[in-house]
């Protein structure tokens, strides 16, 4: 309804071409067919007032109208203020005829004192009502309608007068104990055409205000049943009666949620209708990222996940709002990669072209599934796993090994054997050897062999000799 009235205002004051200076003003207009008339000009108008000019309400502070156009003029809040001035106005030749309006607050502003107009307010217990452009109140036939008077009843008693000769009307303070020291009430029951008239409330210093009564049988045409999936709640097609309107979830609402039927016999909008609500299409801009699940439809999800070796970097997945926004951004896809393994002491990484690159760049990285091997330098053995894998969590496969001091198995001498029989000796090992029959080992003193801190046997193993040479 908002963009409605917008546009309708844009539309009035290019319509109007809106003026500058002054607040009536005569400007000679260029016309071809017809004489030269003046145009009228409202500038510096009121907040408060309303316009109508062609069946067009709005708010503005300044229009210009062309020669014997007339203009509809009222204060936004009927009742709460009075309007001083004409409700009419005809342009006759650059001339208003009337004075122009403005509006002045009464009691229900100015926290009932006793030096302004008294407020009008009016309740419809039975029946329906609406305004008019010039103000008026539209009553359809039938309806109960209340005209409270605000005033301090400490302050006195009020008075109501009428203008209509068809008869006599209640009037008195309310009864209900949270109204009856401030509403003075005129009742009308069950409106006729004869009702139609003005009806003005008097304080006792003499200050009045006064609202128009219009009854009329105005219908507005029946709505035609609505197309699914849109809710249509409609009171009736009778004056001052509304329709209110509402989309099932994953639906948006395009246009006014409610219209009114006015004086006029139109309604105040057109039937709205239903958009299904769309988020916009994903499309992934990363190669990496790929789409598991895609439903751009109210309350569907985008789900995504990584190709292989690539971690995701934000929200797994999102979900289309009511809003025709997804909750999130889309994710990005980032290489996983493995540090650079530490090289064992004592031992080296058999690639030797990544061992170049290792000493240009100690940050190297590895993509996942890539294979490191390692081996020990002579005189050590390798402990632990001989090669790594770069896994997908972004770590090794396995711890990298270690290099021990270790002493190589040295072989049986000729004609004997060595204990104990190992593939690789520990520091401090030694070993015994035990000769084949007929064959001996030499007489004198002969240290065991030690393996050594350096992984080296501190000597070979002692020869097995010939009895018939010893």
């Amino acid at each position: 309804m908002r963009t409605r009235m917008t546009w309708m205002a844009s539309w009035l004051v290019l319509a109007l071409s809106i003026a500058n200076t002054g607040f009536c003003h005569g400007k000679q207009v260029r016309d071809t067919t017809t004489s030269p008339q003046l145009e009228c000009k409202l500038e510096g108008l009121h907040p408060l007032l309303i316009i109508t000019y062609k069946n067009i309400t709005i708010s503005v502070d300044k229009i210009k109208v062309p020669h014997s156009e007339r203009v509809t003029v009222r204060c936004r809040e009927l009742g709460k203020y009075k309007l001083i001035g004409e409700p009419l106005l005809h342009c006759r030749n650059g001339i208003w005829n009337g004075q122009l309006p403005t509006c002045i607050p009464t009691t229900s502003i100015s926290n009932y004192t006793e030096d302004v107009p008294p407020t009008i307010l009016f309740g419809l217990p039975a029946g329906s009502a609406a305004f008019e452009p010039s103000g008026a109140l539209a009553v359809f036939p039938g309806s109960i309608l209340h005209l409270e008077c605000l005033f301090a009843r400490r302050l006195g008693n009020p008075e109501w007068t009428w203008t209509s000769n068809f008869r006599q009307y209640l009037t008195g303070w309310a009864i209900a104990a949270f109204e009856r020291d401030w509403k003075y009430r005129l009742s009308i029951y069950y409106a006729k055409a004869q009702d139609s008239g003005v009806y003005t409330c008097t304080t006792p210093r003499g200050l009045t205000n006064s609202i128009r009564v219009r009854v009329v049988d105005v219908h507005c045409p029946m709505l035609s049943a609505t197309e699914p999936p849109l809710i249509a709640k409609i009171e009736g097609p009778r004056l001052g009666e509304s329709a209110t309107f509402e989309c099932p979830h994953g639906y948006r609402l395009e246009g006014a949620s409610s219209m009114t039927c006015q004086y006029n016999g139109k309604w105040s909008a057109d039937v709205p209708h239903c958009e299904a609500i769309i988020c916009p299409a994903v499309q992934p801009m990363n190669p990496n990222l790929q789409l598991l699940e895609h439903n751009n439809s109210y309350g569907g999800r985008a789900v995504f996940t990584c190709m292989w070796g690539h971690r995701l970097r934000g929200p797994q997945a999102i979900k289309c709002g009511s809003d025709g926004a997804w909750s999130g951004s889309i994710p990005t896809c980032t290489e996983i990669t493995c540090p650079t393994p530490p090289v064992p002491k004592n031992g080296r990484i058999v690639d030797h072209e990544q061992q170049l690159r290792q000493q240009h760049s100690k940050r190297r990285t590895h993509r996942v599934g890539a294979l490191v091997r390692f081996s020990c330098l002579p005189g050590h053995q390798l402990i632990g796993q001989a090669s790594v894998i770069c896994t997908e969590n972004g770590t090794w496969s396995h711890h990298p090994p270690i290099c021990d001091v270790r002493c190589p198995y040295p072989g049986d001498p000729p004609h004997g054997r060595i204990a104990p029989l190992k593939f690789w000796y520990k520091s401090g090992d030694t070993i015994q050897v035990t000769c084949s029959p007929g064959y001996v080992t030499p007489l004198e003193p002969v240290r065991k062999p030690t393996c050594r801190e350096n992984g080296i046997w501190s000597g070979p193993p002692p020869p097995c000799r010939s009895y018939r040479d010893v």
